[in-house]
């Protein structure tokens, strides 16, 4: 079932989601500073490119004062309004029966979207 929902998740804008991650990744990364979170970026694009059958768990050391401070940079530097565009499209997927799978993905995402920093994407038991 998971195979199925990735694939319409892709056909349906996951797939130019995860572009768009990936290019802003790779335009964070051309500065020394941005690399951190040109990471993040390629985190999120893998994440976005295949989120069904999948979940962002927080790590051992994601309690640091580094994670802490590189989570308020996100977010004031960007991290809130693509939290809120997949909280916007979540929204509008619910509308139909058949768009609730996928607003569900919308909705999980919103968690590392918003803090990305101390979380890592693993398989679902």
């Amino acid at each position: 079932m998971n195979l199925l929902g990735n694939l319409l998740w892709l056909l349906f804008g996951g797939l130019f989601s995860a572009i768009g991650y990936v290019v802003g990744g790779f335009a964070l990364c051309l500065t020394i500073i941005g690399i951190p979170f040109g990471l993040q970026c390629f985190k999120l694009a893998a994440f976005v490119l295949w989120p069904f059958g999948k979940e962002a768990v927080s790590t051992p050391s994601s309690g640091g004062c580094l994670t802490l401070l590189l989570n308020i940079i996100w977010i004031f530097c960007g991290g809130i309004w693509v939290a809120l565009s997949h909280i916007v499209f979540g929204l509008l997927l619910f509308i139909t029966v058949i768009g609730i799978p996928f607003a569900w993905q919308h909705f999980k995402l919103v968690e590392i979207s918003l803090m990305p920093f101390g979380k890592r994407i693993v398989d679902k038991d």
